[in-house]
């Protein structure tokens, strides 16, 4: 990846560094292609490298106590995945990277990133900056887990994806990221059944159509009040159209 490559402009690790030392980490990075049935890296391995994802999507998933998988997140190009682990010694992985069709992820190793960093404090400082917004946002995705309704945490989600990979159809705003039943559900903290009543109140209030796999936002303005709204608001099936 050259200087010259805008990719580091979307990825805070690589954007924090002068020209010359994104110069001087260029040859270090390797590109990597996976294809649905492989795994960018498992639960429990060494946690050795920063991983950047440039094309494609990636869901993290974790295995529960049960042995069930529950996917925690779905990453798009200019994500990075598990850096936090990266940023300790000896933390291993603490979930499973699964591409979700064929996929483009760029590795650097820890170490080669750390002797930048030593070179240039302030790049360090906003690093940690970096790592303190992510513990924010997972500190605020546990607080949604746990006070939100279900309902209202599967249109936050619906929201959020379509901010991140939502592209202008001729009836709304089409996902271009698939995810199965079993992904919006473990995403959001229910079961598949209740994604598919709830999916199904949506459909009848025609803020959504398509099937998980092809979701198209009909209505986003809607969608973001069921995001946002009280837990005494009726629901969307009993609204009017």
């Amino acid at each position: 990846m050259g200087v010259a490559d805008p990719l580091h402009k979307k990825i805070p690790l690589l954007n924090v560094l002068t020209v010359q030392d994104r110069r001087s980490l260029a040859g270090q990075i390797v590109e990597s292609c996976y294809s649905k049935d492989q795994f960018i890296f498992r639960e429990g391995d060494p946690a050795e490298y920063f991983h950047i994802l440039k094309e494609g999507s990636v869901k993290c998933v974790k295995t529960a106590p049960d042995g069930k998988e529950v996917t925690l997140k779905v990453l798009l190009p200019g994500d990075l995945f598990c850096c936090e682990a990266a940023v300790f010694d000896g933390a291993p992985h603490p979930g499973c990277a699964q591409p979700m069709g064929d996929v483009r992820v760029l590795r650097l190793s820890k170490k080669a990133y750390f002797d930048v960093l030593r070179r240039n404090p302030d790049a360090a400082i906003e690093v940690i900056r970096y790592l303190g917004q992510r513990l924010n946002e997972a500190q605020e995705n546990a607080k949604v887990l746990a006070l939100d309704r279900a309902e209202q945490r599967l249109a936050a989600l619906l929201v959020s994806l379509a901010a991140r990979t939502g592209m202008k159809d001729t009836n709304g705003i089409r996902l271009t990221v698939r995810l199965t039943r079993q992904d919006l559900a473990n995403m959001v903290g229910i079961t598949v059944e209740t994604a598919i009543r709830i999916m199904g109140r949506f459909k009848r209030a025609r803020v959504v159509s398509g099937t998980a796999k092809q979701i198209i936002i009909r209505d986003l303005a809607k969608l973001k009040f069921l995001a946002s709204e009280q837990p005494d608001a009726a629901p969307a099936s009993s609204r009017p159209h």
